[in-house]
């Protein structure tokens, strides 16, 4: 079992920064895949940013140039650094730790982000 704490919602004005944070717990495995999603009402969850425990990075098309995402393999944490903040960016964020070996996905309860125009 996997267990995942995030922090670092909240509400901030379009065009400003915020960083979220995400510490996993439990039976890490050294090959794992971090990530971020996120879910606005009415809309599925999309991935924003991917990191692979060797350092490669995915984002999503509406995030790239804006968020980036890193971790830090000793303390098992994973961040994402939002900037340019925009309306659409408004969604609960869900961190994800996904075990590379048995492809499971564990998800962490999420943080609120709201972005005011």
């Amino acid at each position: 079992q996997v267990q995942l704490v995030e922090s670092g919602g909240g509400l901030v004005q379009a065009g400003g920064s915020l960083r979220l944070s995400c510490a996993a717990s439990g039976s890490i495995r050294s090959i794992n895949v971090m990530a971020w999603h996120r879910q606005a009402p009415g809309n599925q969850r999309e991935l924003v940013a991917r990191i692979y425990s060797g350092g490669s990075t995915n984002y999503g098309d509406s995030v790239k140039g804006r968020f980036t995402i890193s971790r830090d393999n000793a303390k098992n944490t994973v961040d994402l650094q939002m900037n340019s903040l925009k309306p659409d960016d408004t969604a609960v964020y869900y961190c994800s730790y996904m075990d590379y070996i048995t492809m499971r996905t564990y998800w962490g309860q999420g943080t609120q982000v709201t972005v005011a125009s």
